[in-house]
């Protein structure tokens, strides 16, 4: 840690307590160091902390609570509230001179009370400033327009005054709008001010928009990362290796738009490797033209990843480069930096070599286009045979070495030419798609290994082996349904064996998703730990720096200790490798939340016109307050809220994952096969709501109803 920085304070173990208890006995220490602004250290200290925490032990009324500011008074004294105590105005109080906080700003404060009763906060740690922008959709009440939030944890609506609309915005009920919160006393009705209209609530273009928005997703790119974009140019052979007598060819799906990979595979001569094969993975050399610190390289940073949505992509980049000159276009030749690799007859990697060339793809073919040449044996360029005979063996690796494959299907909203909705189909996974993604990981193994034999600094992709807490609770449920398993598994293989003797598909994705719940998240950082599910000692992506910040970090480091030709290299120092670490894993948490939010509420979109239709599905979640959920056909989920269960009152069996009637003993648990009808479709949230009309219970509802009748 730079000298001079102060550490951030951290709650002490007993103020932890108090926390713990007021979030209802749960907290995540990733979130919480996340909230609190904590890293590195910082972060090792409060996990240690909130394991000596004991909630149990808190008092009912809570001594520290997360609030926000919402009105300084005319007597410059500053008022908060806290979701901990709903109806209270904390005056907040700041033992430091200048360091009042203001309206808006989020902090965690000591609670104590005055004399007088008042509830006074003491400022224990401002906290990052919360966002002053919500998302929703305008709503009619009365005379008056609300404006209800579409975040789904959002709950709370707020108010329209008629001067809170601008004369040049047109907006009216049914409307999703972008809006400002203004400020109010500590017990006054919320409001908002609309900034901007995003478009109509059922029009498909505008969800992934709103969605963009509602996260604070950057949509746009700053005028000079735009010039500066535009303004580069294609790369002379100069010192590169010329690899443009390379038949490399690009495969990508259908919609691509842009080509950051090249392959090319062929049997290997060599004498000492009988059987063996050489490749070449070619990658658009990225690092060329986004130096650190310049303001393509801050853009690229605050983004950290591309964004992906049915009907558009916000790309890390500007289309100059993501599009352009970083796209492996065929005929073209292109900077890239390309990794050479040698296999020997059972698909081992023998050994690897990285050089900076200049490319000229062959072709810009898609994945049905390499499968039909292969299934029917016709290659005209010659490319793909060699290719499938690498991936065979490369197969054959993979599952010797064992690694977790999950059957959970993708399922892809198709939008017409008119930007409507035409329906929501599974992905067809191919083998080519596999062989694509067999060289990816090669070239992201060989990246890690250059680094890590040179004691050099990477940014890798590590997965932790799954947390026991968690493969207990795998272990109970799978008993619940009737498969044998043990927690104790210690193998990613373990996990693929116990699918593969699932022969019911519907039951095998079920058990998939509970499997993947199982798994701890995949993250980047320059501790290496493993890739568990590839069953991988190192692993690093390298393979796709127009859409990863991490690939391109991991480039420059290449360029750097490998001393590959040209500019663009660079390395990190252990903090600010940490730092970069920890803003990419973010930025794909916030992707992932976002293509999930989008393909939800297009997927309410969808069904929204089919409302009274019924449904085959299976259920796959249990809670206190209902069903989930999960259409056999398109994948959608819905809730089938425990009021419309019955009349009686249903027990939640947390154990066995099961909902059961107190006098009929009826009971609704996970795998049960279910037919219902869609009684609602909220498009602004993207959620779907479901009535059972016929019942099948499976095994666990069995054991979960024999377990409920002796206990008496």
């Amino acid at each position: 840690m730079a000298s001079g920085r102060r550490r951030p304070p951290i709650p002490s173990p007993d103020e932890l307590a108090e926390i713990v208890h007021e979030r209802g006995g749960r907290v995540s220490a990733r979130d919480l160091a996340r909230e609190l602004g904590l890293s590195g250290g910082a972060k090792a200290e409060l996990k240690r902390r909130l394991r000596e925490a004991d909630p149990r032990g808190a008092r009912r009324a809570p001594s520290m609570v997360f609030c926000e500011v919402s009105e300084v008074d005319a007597d410059g004294e500053v008022w908060a509230e806290s979701g901990s105590m709903p109806g209270a105005a904390i005056l907040i109080r700041a033992d430091r001179p200048g360091t009042a906080p203001g309206v808006g700003d989020r902090l965690l404060a000591r609670l104590s009370r005055d004399e007088d009763g008042t509830v006074v906060g003491r400022v224990f740690k401002l906290l990052p400033r919360a966002s002053r922008e919500i998302v929703g959709v305008l709503q009619q009440a009365g005379g008056n327009l609300v404006l209800v939030p579409s975040r789904r944890e959002a709950k709370q609506e707020f108010f329209i005054r008629r001067e809170d609309v601008p004369a040049d915005v047109e907006a009216e009920a049914g409307d999703i709008v972008r809006a400002t919160l203004q400020p109010g006393g500590p017990l006054a009705r919320p409001l908002a001010k609309i900034v901007e209209r995003i478009g109509r609530s059922d029009e498909p273009a505008a969800v992934s928009l709103a969605v963009a928005m509602e996260l604070e997703l950057p949509v746009s790119f700053r005028p000079a990362a735009i010039d500066a974009a535009e303004a580069a140019e294609p790369v002379a052979l100069g010192r590169r290796e010329d690899l443009r007598d390379v038949p490399l060819v690009t495969i990508d799906g259908a919609d691509a738009r842009d080509f950051d990979d090249a392959v090319w595979a062929m049997a290997d001569e060599a004498p000492d490797n009988p059987g063996g094969h050489v490749a070449l993975v070619a990658i658009a050399d990225v690092a060329h033209y986004v130096r650190p610190g310049d303001v393509l390289d801050e853009e690229a940073f605050e983004r950290g990843n591309s964004v992906y949505f049915p009907d558009r992509v916000i790309p890390m980049l500007p289309e100059a480069l993501s599009n352009g000159l970083c796209s492996l276009r065929p005929d073209e030749d292109r900077a890239c930096i390309a990794c050479r690799m040698r296999f020997d007859i059972e698909g081992h990697l023998l050994s690897f070599s990285f050089v900076r060339g200049l490319m000229r793809s062959r072709a810009r073919l898609t994945y049905e286009q390499v499968q039909r040449a292969h299934d029917e044996d016709a290659d005209p360029l010659g490319v793909v045979a060699p290719l499938f005979a690498l991936y065979e063996k490369l197969a054959a690796a993979r599952r010797r070495r064992g690694t977790i494959e999950l059957e959970l299907p993708e399922r892809v909203v198709q939008i017409g030419p008119e930007g409507t909705i035409t329906g929501i189909v599974q992905r067809e996974r191919l083998a080519a798609h596999m062989l694509i993604e067999e060289m990816m990981i090669a070239a992201n193994v060989a990246a890690a290994r250059a680094l890590t034999e040179r004691k050099a600094p990477c940014l890798f992709r590590v997965h932790d082996k799954p947390d026991p807490l968690r493969l207990e609770a795998l272990a109970q449920y799978l008993e619940h349904l009737g498969i044998p398993w043990s927690a104790n598994a210690q193998k990613p293989g373990d996990f693929t064996r116990l699918l593969e003797r699932i022969g019911e598909p519907a039951l095998r994705e079920q058990v998939s998703a509970f499997v993947l719940r199982s798994q701890a998240q995949a993250i980047y950082s320059p501790e290496n730990v493993g890739h568990f599910g590839l069953n991988l000692r190192r692993y690093a992506h390298f393979t796709s720096p127009i859409r990863r910040y991490s690939d391109l970090v991991v480039h420059r480091l290449l360029i750097h200790h490998l001393d590959l030709a040209g500019e663009g290299g660079a390395t990190y120092d252990p903090e600010e490798l940490q730092d970069r670490a920890e803003k990419v894993s973010a930025c794909e948490r916030r992707a992932v939340d976002a293509e999930r939010r989008a393909q939800a509420r297009y997927v309410a979109l969808y069904m929204a016109d089919r409302r009274g239709a019924r449904f085959a599905g299976r259920v796959t979640g249990v809670q206190r307050f209902g069903l989930f959920v999960t259409l056999t056909e398109s994948g959608a989920d819905g809730l089938v809220p425990v009021s419309m269960l019955g009349a009686e009152y249903f027990l939640h069996d947390e154990r066995h994952h099961a909902l059961i009637g107190e006098k009929s003993g009826e009971t609704f648990a996970m795998g049960d096969a279910v037919e219902v009808t869609l009684l609602e479709a909220d498009t602004v949230k993207g959620m779907l709501v479901f009535r059972i009309e016929e019942h099948t219970p499976a095994r666990a509802a069995d054991l979960a109803r024999a377990a409920f009748r002796r206990s008496g």
